[in-house]
């Protein structure tokens, strides 16, 4: 009798129990979807008190990275932008403003702007005392060679990554910038790191601005071996300095829509060439340096729309009988103006903007896609130089937007322009080439070359020096002048 009264007792006791561990195995199924492993790795790198912008994860090689569908004028589909989210609530967030970026002694600005504002723009350049112009002067041969290989940094993008494709040549890897009349120094990681303390810097832009945030995380990379970010998330946050690179991508800076306008069907990319790219937007009071990069994508098939109204196309014009009433150089220009003048009015960003200028290709014989190479070993000589009319009327559009846009500059932020587009139309030899991959059998893929992104090590790294001064020359001349 007193057996079967506890026989139930127990059923109860392991019914309650059995219970009680589905409960538990599925609040804690619930907490790794949303808090996967990978957040331990997370919390070392990152504080756990620091509010942090999250990115998605990294689209997979052959969708974001492949030459072919990234920077061509092809019709494939493209990469869907950015969505920030936060991890946190409550994210929050001198260079001459509109000038190209020089001093005064000897040297003229490129371009004439006249100040929107009542206040004069500052030439934060005099507080270095006697300058130059950064962007006049010669490549030479540095035989330190460069700060990194390409074996000791493992973020390097399998097309970037020359050597480990095969090129036989390293000569191009160790050509550095000297100014005409002072000196470019070499990149220093500890300076930069320092004089970012507690600031966040965004590359914003398409793949050639991923070409560049990777350079710069090399060149960090011997500074801090043991504090690395994490690339999935896109955002790298070196904890000794609390200094994070972000990377945004956004194809042309501007507003896209896949949905039907007028007489542009559904599934062409419409591009508002009047509107921001919205998912950054909301979060530029969180940058102190931002690093802007466009116009290859401006060669791909699109619609362009002003004021709702389709006003042209790239690749796409089916009603013949109407006319377009700009063509993609023109569109560059106005997305330019829109995104410059965009960040010039927010009311909550103070922060410095760098406008790095083109990036000129060097296809010889051909386009991307019909047998276009390029294969040099050293920069050219100026004598050697061959004018590209579409690089050179692409920087003038560029140009112009962006001094339209901090026309209307209603803000405390910083503006300048890094003006690389002539300096690096001699580095025919830094690009990929038909080194961008290998086949199967271990060779060069050479049926499609890629002669506009950048080998690294190689002339890109140069970029981040120039990055480095410029912001070098903001900061330092701020605490001087506060001192």
């Amino acid at each position: 009798m007193a057996a079967s009264a506890a026989f139930p007792q127990s059923l109860a006791y392991i019914t309650a129990s059995g219970a009680g561990l589905a409960v538990f195995l599925f609040l804690a199924s619930l907490l790794l979807v949303s808090n996967p492993l990978s957040c331990t790795v997370q919390g070392y790198f990152y504080k756990l008190d620091t509010p942090k912008v999250i990115l998605p994860p990294v689209m997979p090689q052959d969708q974001l990275d492949s030459y072919s569908n990234v920077d061509s004028g092809d019709n494939k589909s493209q990469p869907s932008g950015f969505n920030f989210t936060t991890s946190l609530s409550g994210v929050s967030g001198s260079i001459s403003e509109g000038v190209r970026y020089s001093l005064p002694s000897g040297s003229e600005s490129n371009v004439e702007v006249p100040n929107s504002n009542k206040e004069p723009i500052e030439d934060s350049m005099n507080k270095d005392g006697p300058g130059c112009d950064l962007f006049k002067g010669t490549w030479f041969y540095d035989p330190r060679g460069p700060l990194y290989t390409n074996s000791s940094c493992p973020v390097i993008s399998l097309m970037q990554n020359c050597q480990g494709n095969g090129r036989p040549d390293r000569e191009y890897e160790s050509y550095r910038w000297k100014p005409s009349q002072c000196e470019l120094p070499r990149f220093d990681a500890k300076k930069f790191l320092e004089l970012m303390r507690g600031k966040t810097l965004a590359f914003i832009g398409d793949s050639v601005a991923r070409n560049q945030m990777e350079s710069l995380l090399c060149l960090l990379w011997q500074a801090i071996p043991n504090e690395r970010g994490n690339k999935r998330i896109h955002r790298f946050y070196f904890r000794s300095t609390s200094t994070t690179i972000v990377r945004v991508w956004s194809s042309w800076l501007v507003h896209q829509t896949p949905e039907a306008i007028d007489f542009a069907p559904e599934g062409v990319t419409k591009l508002h060439l009047d509107s921001p790219y919205e998912n950054f937007m909301e979060f530029i009071p969180t940058f102190d340096v931002v690093v802007l990069s466009s116009g290859h994508w401006f060669a791909k098939r699109s619609v362009y729309v002003l004021n709702n109204e389709i006003v042209g196309g790239q690749l796409w014009w089916p009603d013949k009988s109407r006319e377009a009433k700009i063509n993609n150089i023109e569109a560059f220009g106005v997305s330019v103006e829109t995104i410059v003048a965009s960040m010039a009015t927010h009311p909550n960003f103070t922060g410095l903007t760098i406008l790095r200028t083109y990036s000129p290709d060097h296809y010889e014989g051909g386009a991307w896609n019909s047998g276009g190479s390029c294969t040099g070993t050293r920069p050219l000589e100026p004598e050697q130089l061959v004018k590209n009319d579409y690089t050179d009327i692409m920087h003038e559009k560029q140009m112009t937007g962006f001094h339209r846009g901090i026309q209307k500059k209603s803000n405390k932020s910083k503006f300048v322009m890094m003006d690389i587009t002539e300096v690096f139309s001699y580095r025919y030899d830094g690009h990929p080439g038909p080194f961008r991959t290998l086949s199967p059998d271990g060779k060069p893929r050479t049926r499609m070359q890629d002669c506009l992104h950048w080998c690294m090590p190689g002339p890109i790294d140069t970029w981040n020096e120039l990055v480095l001064e410029i912001i070098r020359r903001e900061y330092e001349g701020k605490r001087s002048s506060s001192s």
